[in-house]
């Protein structure tokens, strides 16, 4: 069997259609004394491309160069990849840290001090993810004088930032004031249809990842 039909089983068995990654452009050329030959060729992909390579003989030149060429490729793309998410948590984690100050200074403003307000936070935490914050803080191995959402993945900080968003403009519509009125608009929020289920199903499968607080749970993003 030819490196090109290793190829291809190893394309249809990853679900492609060989095909789209295979074109053939054989092609008939004349040879001498009015003879015809039919020269099989392809136009490749860059995928048929790499599993030719991984297919082929590393003992020649061309095989060799071309499994390392894609083997640097390949991680250079999922440093780029590793990048944006990181960028992506970061901008999210900013965000938060704003919404959570413009909060704070509603609640000030409407007789809830800072000791109201971590408790405000952390009851809502506890309605968006089912556990205490505290003890969630502990499976993560996160520092006490840390914030949680420094140990969160992206999509849970979004899911904290939407129902802060909701309890500082649901705060002034309605005229809330007090610590437990406002404590209780924060829960609704945390557990509002539209903060959990449009958002994340959250699963509390714990790995262990360094303290810079990357993908700590497994969060399956539900598009609704």
């Amino acid at each position: 069997m030819s490196i090109i039909d290793k190829a291809k089983i190893a394309c249809e068995n990853a679900g492609m259609d060989v095909a789209d990654h295979f074109a053939d452009v054989s092609k008939t050329i004349v040879m001498p004394k009015s003879a015809e030959k039919e020269v099989v060729n392809y136009m490749l992909t860059r995928y048929a491309c790499y599993l030719i390579a991984q297919n082929g003989d590393s003992r020649k030149p061309e095989i060799s160069f071309a499994q390392n060429y894609f083997a640097v490729q390949t991680r250079r793309a999922e440093l780029i990849e590793q990048r944006l998410l990181d960028y992506e948590r970061l901008q999210a984690r900013a965000k938060l840290a704003e919404t959570e100050k413009i909060l704070s200074g509603i609640l000030y403003e409407r007789g809830v001090d800072s000791k109201g307000f971590a408790v405000i936070r952390s009851k809502g935490d506890k309605a968006l993810f089912h556990i205490d914050t505290k003890l969630l803080k502990r499976k993560l191995q996160a520092p006490d004088s840390r914030p949680l959402a420094d140990f969160l993945p992206t999509i849970s900080i979004k899911a904290k930032d939407l129902a802060a968003e909701m309890t500082s403009v649901n705060v002034q519509t309605k005229d809330l004031r007090g610590q437990k009125p406002i404590e209780q608009e924060h829960i609704d929020n945390n557990t509002a249809e539209h903060t959990r289920g449009r958002f994340f199903r959250y699963h509390s499968t714990i790995t262990k990842e360094p303290s810079l607080c990357y993908e700590t749970m497994v969060c399956l993003y539900i598009a609704q």
